[in-house]
């Protein structure tokens, strides 16, 4: 019996995930327990699923360590992994954006040598390299990104934005926008796509009745 090998992005993702999940038919109480596993299974054990950080999901799923994820757009663009989105599945929805502090748009626009702080460098740079900004220092960072603008390390953000809550928190506001349709996206590994087809195509039809339900297509 072939099983299906299903990553999940952990945390709020993943918990919106199986809720989709439990409408195709698909449950898993062992995802309720407080102290879960990071491999789990369904009840009727044809569906396995993986619980790992978001930037690993594109990897597990390229390299056939599961056959399907569930991850946001960002973490795709900035992956740049060799598999097929088959799926906008609509929630968790926010784009990405560069922002910095209030009132210092214009001497940001003026600089001739420009600091960027992000959690995602390659798109990033990307789209200063699309802009013609080739002046631009790209900076990795890994945790509170908005830290960057207000100790000096950097002139500017590109991060995620959802409310702008984070940003008007910190004093910071929007200068421009990057990315805008950022979304959670099921992808397929291309090899699984053709071993199980028709798991793959169930389970894709299973997620297209249930977002139309909720509007989300």
């Amino acid at each position: 019996m072939s099983v299906l090998n299903v990553a999940l992005a952990k945390g709020r993702l993943a918990d919106i995930s199986m809720d989709y999940f439990r409408a195709a038919g698909i449950s898993c109480p062992e995802f309720d327990d407080p102290k879960r596993k990071l491999i789990l299974s369904d009840e009727s054990g044809i569906v396995r699923f993986f619980l790992g950080k978001p930037s690993d999901i594109p990897t597990f799923v390229e390299y056939g360590a599961a056959d399907i994820g569930i991850v946001g757009k960002d973490t795709l663009l900035e992956e740049e992994r060799d598999l097929f989105e088959v799926l906008d599945l609509g929630f968790a929805r926010c784009k990405m954006s560069v922002a910095g502090p209030v009132g210092q748009k214009e001497r940001w626009e003026k600089k001739t040598r420009k600091k960027v702080a992000t959690k995602y460098p390659h798109i990033a740079e990307k789209y200063f390299r699309e802009q013609r900004r080739e002046r631009v220092e790209i900076i990795k960072i890994n945790g509170s990104v908005e830290l960057a603008p207000i100790t000096g390390l950097s002139d500017v953000i590109v991060d995620i934005v959802q409310s702008g809550a984070t940003l008007d928190a910190n004093g910071l506001v929007i200068y421009e926008d990057v990315v805008t349709d950022i979304s959670a996206r099921m992808v397929v590994n291309k090899v699984s796509m053709k071993t199980k087809n028709e798991m793959i195509v169930r389970l894709i039809r299973d997620f297209k009745a249930e977002l139309l339900k909720k509007n989300q297509l």
